[in-house]
This record gives C-alpha cells, sequence and structure tokens, in this order.
C-alpha cells in the first residue's frame, strides 16, 4: 500500500502535509486534529476574514488544551504548522490528503469537487467532512472519484476522536485503508462503514435517540430537562466508556445474549412500528421544543455553554487519556481502529 510522503517533520516522519478547504467551525477542529499530530496544514476558505477568525479560535482552543495538559508542545508551536491558504490551488498544491467541511449543499461540494479534482495531484485524497450526503453523490461524475471519500467527524474533532470512513462502490481500497491509516496516525478513531448509508451510524444512533426524545416530550410523558437528564446523568455516563453492546454484555449474567433474551419482548414492542406510529418533526413541535430549550437557556448563554462544553470534554478527555494509561484488563482485547 502507498505511504503518505513525509511532512519532515522528525517526530512524525510518515504524516502527511494536509489541506483543510472550509475554515468553520468543523475545519478549524481538523485543524487542531492535524496540526496538533505534526502535519503541516495549509487552510483555506472563500472568505479571508473566516480564515483569520479561524486562525485566532485555533490559538485560544490550543491554549485552553494545554491548560488540560491534552497537548504536548506549546501552543504556538502546533499553530505554526497551520498555514492560510489564500486561494484553492495554493491550498492543494503538495497536499496528500485534503478535508473538506464546507456548507452541506449538495451542489456547491460537486462544484468543489470538481475543481478539486481537476486541480489537486493524483494521489491526492479528497474526504469529506459531510453528515448528510454519501460520496457517490458528491462524486459520482468525477474522472478521480476512486481518492474521494467520506471523513464524517464528531463536532469538535479534537475532543471527540470518532470519524466515520465512508466510501462508494467505485472508491478504490487503498483510498479507504490509507484514511484509515491516517486518521489513527493523527490520534483519531476511526470505524469502516462498509457500505453507504443515509445518515452513516453515528447519526442514525443519535437522530433515533433524538426522534425518540422528542416523541417523549409531544407525548407528555417528560419535560425537556428530564429527556436531556436521563442522557446526562443515565446513560451518558456508561456510554463515556461503553457502547451499547458492551453494556448490555456486562448487565447480565451471562451475558449479551443473554441480556437480549430477557428484553427482547420490551424492544421490540418498543420499536414495532404499530406501536407509536410515524414520526414527524411538525414545524409546532419543533417550535415548541426550542421554546423549552430557550426557557432554559437564553440565547445570550449559548455560547457560554458551548466553551463550557468544550472544557468538559476537555476534562473527560484527560481522564480518559490517564485510564488508558493505568489499565490493564486481562483477557481484554481492544477493538479500536
Amino acid at each position: 500500500m502507498a505511504r503518505f510522503p513525509a511532512t519532515g517533520s522528525p517526530d512524525a516522519p510518515s504524516l502527511p502535509r494536509v489541506a483543510l478547504v472550509g475554515a468553520g467551525l468543523v475545519g478549524s477542529g481538523w485543524a487542531i486534529v492535524f496540526a496538533r499530530a505534526g502535519c503541516e496544514v495549509a487552510m483555506y476558505d472563500a472568505e479571508p476574514l473566516q480564515r483569520q477568525r479561524a486562525l485566532e479560535w485555533v490559538g485560544r482552543q490550543l491554549v485552553d488544551l494545554q491548560s488540560q495538559g491534552l497537548i504536548a508542545e506549546p501552543p504556538a508551536a502546533i499553530a505554526a504548522r497551520i498555514h492560510d491558504a489564500p486561494s484553492l490551488p495554493q491550498a492543494l498544491a503538495g497536499a496528500a490528503f485534503v478535508q473538506e467541511s464546507i456548507v452541506e449543499r449538495l451542489d456547491v461540494k460537486q462544484r468543489l469537487y470538481a475543481e478539486m479534482d481537476a486541480a489537486a495531484a493524483p494521489g491526492t485524497i479528497l474526504a469529506s467532512s459531510t453528515s448528510a450526503f454519501p460520496t457517490s453523490a458528491i462524486a459520482e461524475g468525477l474522472a478521480g472519484r476512486a481518492r474521494c471519500i467520506v471523513a464524517h467527524p464528531v463536532n469538535p474533532p479534537y475532543l471527540v476522536p470518532l470519524v466515520e470512513v465512508s466510501g462508494a462502490p467505485f472508491t478504490a481500497p487503498e483510498t479507504v485503508a490509507r484514511t484509515l491509516e491516517l486518521m489513527r496516525a493523527v490520534g483519531q478513531a476511526p470505524i469502516h462503514v462498509r457500505r453507504e448509508i443515509h445518515g452513516f451510524v453515528l447519526n442514525r444512533l443519535q437522530w433515533t435517540l433524538l426522534a425518540e426524545a422528542c416523541r417523549l416530550v409531544a407525548d407528555g410523558v417528560a419535560s425537556v430537562d428530564d429527556v436531556d437528564a436521563a442522557i446526562r446523568d443515565g446513560l451518558g455516563r456508561r456510554w463515556a466508556f461503553l457502547g451499547p453492546f458492551e453494556v448490555g454484555d456486562l448487565n447480565a449474567p451471562r451475558g449479551l445474549g443473554d441480556y437480549l433474551e430477557r428484553f427482547a419482548p420490551t424492544i421490540e414492542k418498543i420499536n414495532a412500528p404499530a406501536a407509536a406510529g410515524p414520526f414527524r418533526l411538525e414545524p409546532e413541535r419543533i417550535a415548541a421544543l426550542h421554546a423549552a430549550r430557550r426557557e432554559l437557556l437564553p440565547e445570550p448563554q449559548r455560547v457560554e455553554r458551548l466553551a463550557w462544553r468544550d472544557r468538559r470534554l476537555m476534562a473527560l478527555a484527560r481522564h480518559l487519556a490517564e485510564a488508558k494509561a493505568l489499565e490493564d484488563v486481562p483477557g481484554v482485547k481492544s477493538e479500536a481502529g
């Protein structure tokens, strides 16, 4: 399998030069991921002011990460690897991997990918952060479609490491393998979505739960805050460490099979199509749920709460890193990667 060209860094000789296209929250988060790992990063956005805002934001986040002990180098050393690219061709020049994070509009992405396919070197991988579109929708008609793929992160990617790697039937196996390899090399936790499916894996799980949360509120079972508490103070405590299959495996005397046998009738009843009828997010329901959240958190406080969320994720990341360093469980094989 072809390897990525080196950046020249003695600490990370196999890491590629990376181009980021789109400098919003997701693109800026990717900048931290790649630069923190040792990659040279060219960041491009069609709006010069957005690039400047992104670089300033990255600098502030790196200081916060340092305060939590989550980076091994001074913030300035990491930030120095991120370069402002004034044009798309300049961003793509010399890049072995491109991570696109522009607006979620299929027509805009298709035009951009046509430009990138024409301008990027033949071996350059073109990856999308999209959470809405499969690779086949974005790159179907391109001459270089075999090097196109989705690498869907969880926001913010520098604190939540999962990346869903999903190719189209025409994506080359080498493209998949190299993308998984790079994601592991920069400290992410990639999974391979083996066939195209709407919403990938994480969003299908997340939005299925969100749909049920909306239904519980609409049916008068619980309030918005109480449903959030059920996750925040209940499921979320375990889910920071365990997935649903491992939760079941540990919660019954004889493991997952025992757990599913015990609860199969209830699971089937809850998930039967006739149990609650089709779910619809009518405008009135959306407005009511939004109003409930604004009552709990007024709009002027949302930005402050976002910063609080990131600090909490940093503290959790530090805790998990410390726990991993101490962990020594006989007979447990990691499935990461």
